[in-house]
């Protein structure tokens, strides 16, 4: 049975093709083709299209501009299944990192970057949904820190393939693009013949979802996306730029995130069921703090890669904001709400990188110190969860608490 002639219920298949394993097995088709292209993104604008600070920073503003747009996905869920926008966005970020080498120009990597962008983008809104409604909400937090450990499985392939072979065998940037590309594709193409259609549970809005009482959510979400920028875009390049690492090199480095992120991405998600969405985002934003600050003065480039080690780690522990919304939302608003967090997400990431791509010319240090600020921000806002967040208890004002008063 395939995707084109079977339904069933999320809870009617169990094993290997249950949906927590078809999740599992998307998390890595979309990281085959997605952790190679951006092992190859800062060498390939540096190397092949001399980019600068200036160059990068736009070319990470448009791939982030489906990003931002990701609320559309709403729309198209009125003409197809979240399921079936799934598989058509890891179809299209298969081909645009499988044509970004045949087309070594700024507007060409330019354009490329969009269409691998959209795929990726729309493809992280789906999975973010169809998990918040396949997987039960005592034990989400866990499944999905064993998600992220196959994906983290997959860049692990990709990243020691391009370690071993990219100095072995001469390859080109052409080369690894098309094949990274094409594995996505052969995996897609697995998943639809071997699964069914999965049913989602209760009937999703087909409209946009803003709701006051998600407030928490939504600025959790944004602070999130700049953070992530200040990473994503600059500490890569950082590597690049000032150290000199070469293809091999940033693959050794991405290697040594996915291996972490496979041991610790499932121990984490186990420790947010247990101590909670709060601790484990403070835990996660007083870390950023120290970890930008030495950013901003790092001379050494053994130091600058345990870094960008340790600040990858912290990834997984943003697993804690999606499971805090799951506990207060309306489970028809979780697939339109969605599409609006992850706009919200990608509000910074459209300015930021050109923003600071500029800033970045005159003081990379104010960039990371920049960085250290927003994760002071989403500290103070990660204190406001709750202990035990559900719906009617989305926020705990603590500062608004009056102090115990002495017994007399």
């Amino acid at each position: 049975m395939t995707y084109f002639t079977q339904n069933a219920h999320p809870d009617d298949l169990k094993g290997w093709r249950s949906p927590t394993v078809l999740l599992m097995i998307m998390a890595g088709a979309m990281q085959l083709s997605f952790a190679a292209w951006w092992n190859l993104m800062n060498n390939f604008a540096v190397q092949e299209l001399d980019f600068t600070g200036r160059e990068i920073g736009i070319q990470q503003s448009i791939r982030e501009i489906p990003g931002f747009l990701s609320f559309l996905a709403v729309y198209l869920l009125l003409v197809m299944r979240e399921q079936t926008l799934a598989y058509l966005s890891l179809l299209l970020l298969g081909v645009g990192v499988a044509l970004t080498g045949y087309f070594p120009t700024a507007i060409g990597f330019y354009l490329t970057t969009l269409l691998m962008s959209v795929g990726f983008h729309y493809y992280e809104t789906m999975a973010q949904s169809l998990s918040l409604q396949w997987l039960p909400k005592a034990t989400a937090a866990a499944s999905m820190g064993k998600i992220i450990s196959v994906g983290a499985f997959a860049q692990l392939i990709a990243y020691g393939l391009i370690f071993v072979a990219w100095k072995t065998f001469d390859l080109s940037f052409t080369t690894v693009f098309a094949i990274a590309g094409g594995l996505t594709l052969v995996v897609l193409a697995f998943l639809i013949m071997a699964y069914p259609h999965f049913r989602e549970g209760v009937p999703q809005h087909k409209k946009l979802i803003l709701r006051k009482r998600y407030w928490l959510y939504y600025a959790l979400t944004f602070m999130a996306g700049a953070r992530r920028q200040i990473f994503t875009v600059f500490a890569g390049f950082l590597m690049v730029e000032r150290f000199g690492y070469d293809v091999h090199e940033v693959a050794g480095l991405f290697l040594l995130n996915g291996a972490f992120n496979m041991v610790l991405a499932p121990k984490i998600g186990a420790l947010i069921v247990r101590f909670g969405e709060r601790k484990a985002l403070i835990l996660e934003y007083a870390g950023l703090i120290l970890v930008f600050t030495t950013y901003a003065f790092v001379t050494n480039a053994t130091l600058a890669a345990s870094l960008y080690v340790i600040d990858h780690a912290f990834f997984a522990i943003a697993i804690a904001i999606k499971t805090y919304f799951q506990k207060i939302a309306d489970p028809a608003d979780i697939a339109p709400t969605a599409g609006v967090a992850f706009t919200i997400n990608h509000i910074a990431a459209v300015f930021i990188p050109v923003l600071f791509g500029l800033i970045w010319l005159v003081s990379p240090a104010a960039v990371f110190l920049a960085g250290a600020a927003m994760a002071a921000v989403s500290l103070f806002l990660a204190s406001l969860i709750p202990g035990n967040p559900d719906k009617g208890r989305e926020v705990d004002f603590w500062y608004r608490k009056p102090l115990a008063q002495p017994a007399e």
